[in-house]
């Protein structure tokens, strides 16, 4: 397959160039599972899911485009988790191709879900800036079972709905895998609640993913994701990371935009839920 053009939606040569190094260094290369979590190609498909059809993740990316029959591979891999029961994300880039791909996911039963911009940059500018937080307020890594027990009831209080995956996923995951993530929080107190929370998650590249970002309704609009961008940039700098990736929201690209980072495509997650049959 030719090798995708970065220059459609990236409008000058530094997005272009970060575009580049982000698709080479994280789409590219097949990375590694773990045995909770395996990835499995099928064709150009790449499947990472949960082995528990329980379990709170499924991803699938292609990358490398779909081939020669790309309808028969998306019902293939549709079919697969339909099997399993288990809800799927398949995460697209308005680069990927063939350049229908969401349309052809819809057609085969995908649900598509919100725009996010893909915005990078370079992890040691956005570092350096000042943190700025209320008087009494403190971002820290996540070190205890606790911090995430608290960081679920922040969650559920900013959505409105239960997130066990906040301590039976994400806490098992970090706790198995520390070489792989970092997770941040912002409080008052380890006693009080958590008033902001996002994670860091490192592959073999070069960036630091910039994951999540919730914050109580009360507390926002005071410097606390803005106070988590900077510190999980510091983190990441700390294992040799060089830049930073975040899907940003219409919400949070303006702050990011702000801090000095570039969008430089779109991503789009097209969402597949099994029908649960009854016995």
């Amino acid at each position: 397959m030719k090798p995708p053009s970065f220059q459609h939606d990236a409008a000058a040569p530094q997005e272009a160039e970060l575009l580049r190094a982000f698709h080479d260094e994280t789409r590219a290369p097949v990375p590694l599972g773990t045995a909770e979590r395996p990835i499995e190609l099928d064709g150009p498909v790449r499947k990472q899911y949960d082995l528990d059809p329980s379990g709170h993740f499924a991803m699938v990316e292609s990358p490398d485009g779909l081939g020669d029959d790309p309808d028969g591979l998306i019902r293939r891999v549709r079919d697969f988790f339909a099997d399993r029961g288990q809800r799927v994300e398949w995460k697209t880039y308005d680069y990927d191709e063939p350049a229908d791909l969401g349309a052809r996911l819809v057609a085969a039963g995908f649900v598509r879900e919100d725009d996010e911009a893909l915005v990078l940059g370079a992890a040691e500018p956005l570092a350096q800036q000042d943190l700025a937080l209320p008087d009494g307020v403190v971002v820290r890594a996540a070190d205890c079972f606790e911090d995430f027990a608290r960081m679920r009831t922040m969650s559920e209080t900013v959505w409105g709905e239960d997130h066990p995956w906040v301590t039976e996923s994400l806490y098992p995951d970090w706790a198995a895998r520390p070489e792989a993530m970092d997770v941040v929080v912002v409080e008052e107190s380890r006693e009080g609640p958590v008033l902001c929370a996002a994670r860091g998650e490192y592959d073999a590249s070069s960036f630091v993913g910039l994951w999540g970002g919730s914050t109580l309704p009360a507390w926002r609009g005071r410097g606390l994701y803005r106070a988590t961008l900077l510190h999980r940039a510091r983190l990441g700098i700390e294992r040799g990371k060089r830049h930073v990736r975040v899907d940003a929201s219409p919400d949070s690209e303006p702050i990011l935009t702000r801090l000095g980072l570039h969008r430089v495509a779109t991503t789009t997650p097209y969402v597949f839920e099994p029908v649960v049959r009854s016995a």
